[in-house]
């Protein structure tokens, strides 16, 4: 053996247990940069929090935090150290769920508040009744999503691809084209019978839609249909493509629908497509999980899942 490695052997022996309780109570604090919001989390006061991470200060002898009046940031050493917790701590978790009794599996999902609402949730009833041991939460959110610090085990994005460092899979394209509430469509007085018409209807705007290059808005939708007399900058923007459909349902106006998201609205004859054009959507819908990473039976049952219902494209009815 080296002398080196014997070395390092007894510095490691040497040294006292790693006091558990103020890493977890620093890891916290360093996730929400507040003592306050972490002993919430940890069901402590803040001062417990505080205690904790002097204890663990004294214990490396490095300063952690830079106190401020009414925050606190991390140090380098700190930040460096938050990472490593973050990682280990959910490596940690995903051991202890392999060897703890069996009980019903737990799938953290996180995609887009359309998805969720428009597409995912009217067909749930059946992942349930196929997966009754899969235990569901679902998240909603478009950001980029830490996977092992934010514990998610898959992610549904609508976007451009090239996402780095994860496995993602392109799952359902996405065109665009006009809906409306077929009492709208049918409203003998201002008619829809070409895309001229709309210059008579309130257009409803996804700000999503804006300023991203190849997802069409309807400037870009107006043109390629030929359209003339039509104000494309008319009607409210929605900060949501599902809040835009809703009011298309509520027959406010006319809205422009990515294809996934009306397919139940269109079925159930909530909304209809007055116009047969559509446009092709540089944005698609991803199915994204962590990369080469072992990432279970329950993942796997999933993904499997949403690729069935996206090729069956029916929704099914409950019960």
């Amino acid at each position: 053996m080296h002398a080196s490695v014997r070395e390092s052997e007894a510095l490691l022996k040497s040294r006292p247990p790693a006091p558990l309780n103020a890493l977890r109570a620093f890891e916290t604090a360093a996730r929400c940069l507040s003592f306050q919001e972490a002993a919430g989390q940890l069901f402590v006061t803040p001062a417990a929090v505080s205690h904790q991470v002097k204890r663990l200060e004294a214990y490396l002898g490095v300063k952690l935090f830079e106190r401020g009046h009414r925050a606190v940031e991390l140090t380098a050493e700190g930040a460096a150290l938050a990472v490593s917790l973050s990682e280990l701590f959910a490596q940690l978790d995903r051991v202890l769920d392999r060897v703890a009794a069996p009980t019903a599996a737990h799938l953290r999902v996180s995609t887009v508040e359309s998805f969720a609402a428009k597409w995912l949730a009217p067909r749930l009833h059946r992942f349930h009744h196929d997966h009754a041991d899969i235990q569901l939460r679902i998240e909603t959110g478009n950001e980029r999503v830490d996977f092992v610090r934010d514990g998610i085990d898959v992610a549904i994005r609508y976007g451009p691809g090239a996402y780095t460092g994860v496995h993602a899979e392109r799952w359902m394209d996405a065109p665009v084209f006009p809906v409306c509430a077929p009492a709208l469509a049918n409203d003998a007085r201002r008619p829809l019978a070409s895309p001229d018409d709309l210059r008579h209807h309130t257009l409803l705007h996804d700000e999503g839609a804006t300023g991203r290059p190849g997802v069409p808005d309807w400037a870009a939708w107006l043109e390629a249909s030929g359209a003339t007399g039509v104000d494309a900058t008319r009607g409210p923007m929605f900060a949501s493509m599902y809040l835009a459909q809703e009011a298309a349902v509520a027959r406010h106006g006319v809205a422009l629908g990515v294809a996934p998201l009306v397919e139940e609205d269109l079925q159930r004859g909530r909304l209809i497509k007055p116009f047969d054009d559509s446009l092709d959507n540089a944005y698609a819908f991803w199915i994204v999980r962590r990369q080469g990473a072992d990432t279970g039976p329950a993942v796997d049952a999933f993904c499997r899942w949403l690729r069935k219902e996206a090729s069956a494209g029916a929704i099914p009815t409950p019960g």
